[in-house]
């Protein structure tokens, strides 16, 4: 579904990724771990188009999304669900919800989304009047899961969804991102919680300071000494 080839990506001087390459299959879930600064939100970001890869390709189901602009890329069907949430405050709930499928013609299909989305995440249907700057960290959460899903993902893009949140709430969003998988969703799955990614995860890329270090199944990564001893305490 998703191939990224010899990807390099720069902020001014500074070389951020550095000739990665990666590969997505469709109904997968494909996890990126590594430290804080390895590249691996710049690799999402790069992936939705708001950051250009100084050299390399991105394909998607046959697309080349390389040069494309964000919001064709949505249209094709490459959600990012971004890193802190970053929901609209001052939109209410249904707002924030329906503005993520303003692009789509289909209304009984947004109606049908938007019954999925509250059922994935049911505050969120008894909230959805509330402005989304009022909301609990975890629900502003799960708001921006369900934004993304509005606009139909066949691959989502999902930046550290547990970040800061507490420990029940963590368990909702990880079984929320299950039942995405089991609804033919296919995820690449940043996640500061490398133990949780690499339970989920069908395969896993290991990051390092812009390049890819390790590869392979996520449970054969999760048992590698070195990756243990580096993301998993050992």
């Amino acid at each position: 579904m998703l191939s990224v080839q010899d990807l390099h990506v720069y902020y001014g001087r500074i070389h951020a990724l550095k000739g990665i390459s990666l590969q997505v299959s469709a109904g997968e879930i494909v996890a990126l771990i590594g430290s804080n600064g390895a590249g691996k939100t710049t690799t999402l970001t790069t992936l939705s188009g708001l950051l250009r890869p100084r050299e390399g390709r991105i394909l998607f189901e046959g697309h080349d999304l390389t040069h494309l602009p964000a919001h064709q890329i949505v249209r094709l069907g490459v959600v990012h669900c971004p890193e802190g949430r970053q929901v609209f405050a001052r939109l209410s709930v249904i707002e924030n919800l329906r503005l993520a499928a303003a692009h789509r013609a289909d209304r009984d299909g947004v109606a049908r989304d938007l019954e999925r989305v509250y059922a994935l995440f049911p505050i969120l249907a008894e909230r959805r009047g509330q402005y989304a700057g009022t909301l609990s960290g975890g629900e502003q959460q799960m708001l921006a899961i369900g934004r993304a899903l509005m606009s139909r993902p066949r691959l989502l893009l999902l930046d550290e969804p547990s970040l800061g949140l507490a420990p029940m709430v963590v368990e909702t969003i990880f079984r929320v991102i299950e039942a995405l998988r089991r609804d033919g969703v296919t995820i690449l799955l940043v996640e500061q919680n490398a133990y949780q990614a690499l339970r989920l995860a069908d395969r896993a890329y290991v990051m390092e300071t812009g390049y890819i270090k390790a590869s392979g199944p996520a449970r054969a990564l999760a048992d590698d000494p070195a990756v243990k001893a580096a993301y998993l305490g050992g």
